[in-house]
């Protein structure tokens, strides 16, 4: 870290990567001071940490706070005791409120629930008694993410019977009722699996089109570098992404060597910082001003995107999205598809293999 420190502050720090609240205070202590010594951190920062309600006590919550954190992410998963058992992961609510509660207590600026959908034994029935739960928890934010069942890729998930998982169908009813129940109980829908009080800070943004997307998801912030440490972290700095191994053993001797963890890189042209930008406003804004576009990238759009644009022509006739001369706007209907729809404009997707292992939307 010390090769990275300069006079630029960090006004955005998240600590994820699964649960590190299974560290102990005083180890977050030490990492957290170690990351002052060589950052110069915002006053007014946005600085998160992911927390497991079993192993983060309201006095840890509290211990966190005064160490400087100010945003807490919360896993859940679903409140449902047979899912919590078909995934091995059993958290009683009450759990998870007492978190909530210190987190608001201790002035935490924002706390976030993460859900899944798409897990053993969910139906739309008990999943909507999870949402009444998170509702009476009030979180500023949640996110609804879509369980990928990878057994070949993820060990512990052949425990889990194909049987009891449950059909596309109802999967994607689980993710339309929750948008409808969320958003009649002042929620906004911002986009890609996430929702914010429409007071909060993130849904103002969106409203303005100012938000932002980065590898930690929707942001207020603008767009500026990102440092990113850790096994299989991706750093963004400036046209730059830098990735980190996959594996321990690989992450470590990098650093027990003495040089940067990195194992691939990858630069932008201009042509992808143009794809780039459009692919971030149809994900942030759900609209794409096409007069605003060909001004900031001096670029004639219907001939730049003329593939893309006869691609869309299926997502337009199925309702998903509206083409014109001056816009490119996702409607209602094709919101939950918004990733789709941006996908069009991604051209190292559409020359690769891996094209073929999407479902087929449009």
């Amino acid at each position: 870290a010390a090769r990275l420190a300069g006079t630029h502050k960090a006004v955005q720090f998240h600590f994820g990567g699964g649960s590190p609240t299974y560290l102990t205070s005083e180890s977050f202590k030490r990492l957290f001071e170690g990351l002052k010594e060589v950052f110069a951190l915002e006053d007014v920062g946005e600085f998160s940490f992911e927390a497991d309600p079993r192993s983060c006590p309201p006095e840890k919550v509290r211990a966190l706070y005064d160490l400087g954190f100010n945003r807490i992410s919360i896993g859940v998963q679903d409140f449902d005791e047979d899912v919590q058992v078909a995934v091995n992961r059993v958290q009683s609510f009450e759990m998870t409120a007492q978190t909530i509660a210190a987190a608001k207590d201790a002035g935490y600026h924002s706390a976030n629930i993460d859900l899944i959908y798409g897990l053993p034994k969910q139906t739309r029935a008990r999943f909507a008694k999870t949402l009444d739960k998170v509702l009476e928890l009030s979180p500023d934010r949640i996110a609804l993410y879509h369980y990928a069942h990878l057994p070949a890729h993820f060990p512990a998930q052949r425990r889990i019977l194909d049987a009891d998982l449950p059909s596309t169908e109802e999967k994607v009813g689980i993710m339309l009722d929750a948008i409808s129940t969320l958003t009649t109980h002042g929620y906004r829908y911002i986009g890609m699996d996430h929702f914010a009080k429409v007071t909060d800070e993130l849904s103002i943004a969106q409203r303005e089109g100012k938000i932002q997307r980065n590898f930690q998801g929707y942001s207020t912030l603008p767009e500026c570098d990102m440092v990113a440490l850790g096994v299989s972290a991706i750093s963004h700095v400036g046209r730059t992404y830098a990735c980190n191994p996959r594996d321990l053993e690989g992450y470590y001797a990098a650093i027990e060597a003495g040089h940067l963890a990195t194992t691939r890189g990858f630069e932008l042209d201009d042509d992808d910082a143009i794809r780039a930008a459009a692919i971030m406003e149809i994900m942030c804004q759900f609209k794409l001003d096409i007069g605003a576009f060909e001004a900031r990238f001096k670029v004639d759009f219907a001939s730049y995107f003329a593939y893309e644009l006869k691609k869309l022509a299926a997502y337009e006739r199925v309702g998903f999205v509206t083409v014109t001369p001056e816009a490119i706007c996702v409607l209602p209907k094709g919101k939950i598809f918004v990733r789709a729809v941006a996908m069009q404009f991604d051209r190292y997707l559409r020359e690769s293999a891996r094209a073929a292992s999407y479902s087929k939307i449009a």
